[in-house]
Formats: C-alpha cells, sequence, structure tokens
C-alpha cells in the first residue's frame, strides 16, 4: 500500500469514527482521541488530516450534503442545487426503484403526464424511500442531518432545507403537469411530506423503526389518496 492509499484510508476512517460518535453521542460530547481511537489511529494522524472537531463536522456534513444529492438529483424544475455535486441523483429517474412498493403494480401515469414522461409522484415515493434506506445504512449522511440540529454547532449546510427544496420542486412541477388532485396546493403539500419525513428522520434517532420501510409506506398509503386526481396513481395496493 502506497503513502497515498493510506493517507486515503486514515482519512476514511477518521471521519466515519467521527461520524458514528456524533450520531450517537452529539457533537459537543464528541472527543477527538474518542475518534481517534475508535478510528484506531493517533491524535498526530487524525491531526494530519483535521485540524479540530470543527473541521470534522464539516467534512462530514459536505459529504452528507453530496450524498443526498445523489439520492435525489435536482428537482424536476431545476431546484435544489448542491455546490461541489456534479451528475445526477436518482430523483429525476423513473420506473422502479427503492421505493416501487408503495405503489404496486399495474398503476397508471398521473393524469396530464404522458407517455416516457416521469411520473413525478412516483419519483417522490421512491426517492423518500431511498432516503430513508440510506438513513439506515449511511452513518455519514445520518450524522450530516443529526449535526443540522445541534444546537452548539453552527451548520454550513442545510440537509433538510435541501431535502424540502426538492420536495417542493417535485410538487410545483407535478402540479403544473396535473398530477396533483383537483384543489391540492403544492405548497401544502409540501409541508406535510416535508414535516412528516423529516419527523420520521428525528424520531429514528431514537427508535429506528420509525425509519423503517413499513413505517414509510403507512404514511404514503394514508397521503396518496388525497394526494393525486381519482382513477390515476397509487390509490390502492400500497
Amino acid at each position: 500500500m502506497t503513502k497515498q492509499e493510506r493517507a486515503v484510508r486514515t482519512r476514511a476512517a477518521v471521519l466515519r469514527s467521527a461520524a458514528e460518535i456524533f450520531d450517537t453521542d452529539g457533537f459537543v460530547s464528541a472527543s477527538l482521541s474518542a475518534i481517534s481511537q475508535r478510528a484506531g489511529v493517533s491524535n498526530g494522524a487524525l491531526h494530519f488530516h483535521f485540524a479540530n472537531k470543527g473541521a470534522l463536522a464539516e467534512a462530514i456534513e459536505k459529504a452528507a450534503e453530496q450524498r443526498l444529492w445523489r439520492i435525489t438529483g435536482p428537482a424536476p424544475d431545476g431546484s435544489g442545487g448542491c455546490e461541489g455535486c456534479h451528475g445526477h441523483g436518482h430523483g429525476s429517474r423513473s420506473g422502479a426503484g427503492a421505493g416501487a412498493g408503495a405503489w404496486g403494480e399495474g398503476q397508471g401515469q398521473g393524469q396530464g403526464q404522458g407517455e416516457g414522461e416521469v411520473d413525478l409522484i412516483q419519483s417522490l415515493v421512491e426517492t423518500s424511500h431511498e432516503l430513508f434506506d440510506a438513513l439506515n445504512s449511511d452513518v455519514i449522511l445520518r450524522a450530516g442531518f443529526t449535526l443540522g440540529c445541534e444546537p452548539s454547532w453552527s451548520s454550513l449546510v442545510d440537509l433538510h432545507g435541501q431535502w424540502r427544496d426538492w420536495i417542493d420542486g417535485t410538487l410545483r412541477h407535478a402540479a403544473k403537469n396535473g398530477a396533483l388532485a383537483e384543489g391540492t396546493e403544492p405548497e401544502d403539500v409540501v409541508t406535510v411530506v416535508a414535516a412528516s419525513t423529516v419527523g420520521f428522520e428525528a424520531l429514528g434517532r431514537k427508535d429506528p423503526s420509525w425509519l423503517s420501510r413499513q413505517r414509510l409506506t403507512q404514511f404514503w398509503k394514508f397521503m396518496l389518496p388525497r394526494l393525486v386526481p381519482p382513477g390515476t396513481g397509487p390509490q390502492k395496493g400500497t
């Protein structure tokens, strides 16, 4: 292993260890000695890559921002940009994905959406499932969201805002395409979906069942019949 390869591995180990401790203990309680010990490196090796605890938190938030971007990509209206993030995430795609089971089979596309176009509501459901799956499995992403709620840490990245903006852009585009039920205002749906999913994320820090596929499917099963026009989308079999 070359010196450069060792440095890359050391940095990744320190970053992951810091994320694990921030996630469980919080920013204030986390100590650099505990982080280096968990990573299996010396304090000197840690300081070679990160000057202090704040630098570690900044690196975790930036990595989490990029990971969230890879899940969502830009909203269909082009909003939800991420500085330094490249390529499209999965949120701009159609077809089967992490949350396809929340739709059932044989469901048509939303009213006003032609064949071959992205089913925007389906994309919203699938992307929310993908986000929850990632929060369960990716401690860097999870710690990024946790740091955003730390009163003692001034975040440079707003992951909750990034997620809400993507929901907003997706639902406003869906409304323009006639994919929302008559009388349904996109800003009202944004409020409900953003508040609920962020609430699940917060509750999931103490009880992982809030981030389960079953819990999110229950939410969409309640929401979807109120969200899409009658006869379109997954009104049953969610």
